[in-house]
């Protein structure tokens, strides 16, 4: 009796290990996005162009899950590079979250070529609209541009 109780419950917990095992393999992590965002910065600096054109186009490791980069313009706010494709163009001091809240004047103040800063709102993770959840994206400067990578808590 013990013992088919002992594999039940060893059972129950590999069950619930794989699905949190699932959960983090399904969406990319704050260490992969910081790294993901450094890694951008360094393509900005290397070549705008061609670096605007792998974050819009996911190529060359800019696309990863749920994380890709976006950057924009410090002179006007304008998006250049966006996960969105339909956002580019748009001045990132007027995004808001699904709940109302107008995150994208944070992101624009955290454009300091530099320093990273954490900026956070509430977005649906991808097929799961209409549920809202954490997301963070670090932000930082990179010459001309603002750019981010977010990731969900």
């Amino acid at each position: 009796m013990f013992r088919k109780v002992l594999i039940g419950a060893l059972a129950s917990l590999a069950v619930a290990l794989s699905t949190v095992a699932f959960a983090q393999a399904q969406f990319g992590t704050a260490a992969e996005a910081k790294a993901m965002l450094e890694k951008a910065v360094a393509a900005v600096k290397a070549d705008k162009a061609k670096a605007l054109a792998m974050f819009n186009n996911g190529e060359g490791g800019f696309k990863d899950r749920d994380l890709q980069p976006f950057c924009f313009n410090v002179s006007d706010g304008k998006l250049v590079a966006a996960t969105v494709p339909s956002l580019l163009g748009t001045d990132v001091r007027t995004l808001k979250d699904k709940a109302g809240n107008v995150f994208g004047q944070e992101v624009y103040k955290a454009a300091i070529e530099g320093k990273i800063t954490e900026v956070s709102y509430m977005f649906p993770r991808p097929g799961t609209d209409p549920t809202l959840f954490e997301k963070v994206s670090f932000v930082t400067g990179a010459a001309d541009l603002g750019c981010g990578v977010g990731y969900f808590k």
